[in-house]
């Protein structure tokens, strides 16, 4: 190296105030931090000399303050216990305790937000299953006979009943479209396909009264899933696909070796799914049961993607997911199908569901305007 090149790389490593970030973990400041960057990147030279997986050290990873400062405390918070490890659970009764807490504590907050965003509920029923409208105040006038339809995440195993509603929540209030929450069944007492045919006596119902091309389908990690695995079983059975879907996060294969390169590299970064050897690999289980993972119905990306509605995906740069949901993306643009990706700084898996975040209405206003184009009027 130059001494010139040097001398510029050794000024990021001074004591002055407002001195660039020194690499994680670095001893002392200065010539000391200098001194040790030049240690570690001859180890890493070492370590990686040859072909092979990358070898990387450890390291702390700073809050990012590149995003808001809402966002900054929920990417800084501790991991989402007890969900994430769900006690990994043997049993179908071991997942009940989680579920009840996880569940009791989303209620408290509901009615509130619900309140705060001027956003109504009402429960109903269609094709033999449970529910939930979701009405802003300022429902905008070109969006009186469109629909939404909303297929709540939680990993199949989480936020029965009215739990499931946030996210409709947010996007009937920042997007102002009427949104129809599907309370399907979960796993594990209830398995595949009980949930896809759940959603799709929903969406039979829906477009048996609703121009299909007036209806978008929207959800979050197991909701992206059933979202493109809905899609499969409308082609497969012959009915009119909507006019837009939104597969958000899309959980769209359920093993390990299928979440791409950052079910890997984002391992214990990602606070919410935190690893895949957490709750997920668990309920991927439980939701499967005895069926084959690479069917298509269970994990959509194996299917056939051809003719699927225009789509529009969100992830972030921290999300355990960010490589499925880029996976999805180009198998979505190589079959032909409109498709935008909106990747988000700094998000973990999901978190645009804090209705206090300028990020979550970022999201679903994006979501709710790309909805707009192509939804009929």
């Amino acid at each position: 190296m130059p001494l010139a090149h040097a001398d510029t790389r050794r000024d990021a490593f001074a004591d002055d105030e407002g001195a660039g970030e020194r690499p994680h973990p670095a001893p002392g400041n200065g010539v000391q931090a200098w001194q040790h960057y030049l240690a570690l990147e001859q180890e890493q030279n070492r370590a990686n000399s040859g072909n092979g997986p990358r070898i990387v050290p450890a390291r702390i990873l700073p809050v990012p303050k590149t995003v808001s400062a809402r966002l900054q405390d929920i990417i800084a918070a501790p991991y989402a216990l007890p969900k994430w490890t769900a006690e990994h659970p043997q049993r179908s009764s071991d997942w009940k305790p989680t579920v009840d807490f996880v569940t009791d504590a989303t209620l408290k907050s509901l009615r509130q937000i619900r309140q705060d965003l001027a956003v109504h509920m009402d429960r109903k029923t269609l094709g033999g299953v449970t529910v939930f409208e979701l009405t802003p105040e300022n429902l905008r006038d070109e969006n009186a006979e469109r629909t939404l339809l909303h297929l709540h995440g939680g990993g199949f195993v989480y936020f029965p009943g009215e739990a499931g509603t946030l996210e409709a929540t947010l996007m009937a209030a920042y997007a102002g479209y009427r949104v129809l929450s599907v309370d399907y069944r979960l796993a594990p007492e209830f398995q595949y396909p009980a949930a896809l045919d759940d959603v799709t006596a929903v969406y039979r119902a829906i477009v048996k009264t609703t121009d299909p091309h007036k209806v978008a389908v929207f959800g979050t990690s197991a909701g992206g899933n059933l979202t493109l695995a809905l899609m499969l079983r409308a082609k497969s059975e012959g009915l009119a696909l909507p006019g837009a879907i939104g597969p958000a996060t899309p959980w769209a294969d359920l093993t390990r070796a299928g979440g791409g390169d950052t079910m890997e590299t984002l391992e214990w970064i990602d606070g919410n799914l935190v690893s895949y050897n957490g709750y997920i690999s668990h309920s991927a289980a439980a939701y499967a049961g005895d069926h084959d993972m690479a069917d298509p119905m269970i994990s959509p990306i194996h299917g056939d993607f051809e003719g699927l509605p225009p789509a529009v995906l969100t992830s972030g740069t921290r999300d355990l997911f960010l490589s499925l949901t880029c996976m999805t993306h180009r198998k979505l643009r190589q079959a032909g199908v409109t498709a935008e990706l909106h990747v988000y700084e700094g998000m973990a898996h999901g978190q645009y569901f804090d209705p206090t975040a300028p990020e979550s209405r970022e999201v679903y206003v994006e979501v709710g305007a790309f909805f707009d184009r192509h939804l009929a009027r």
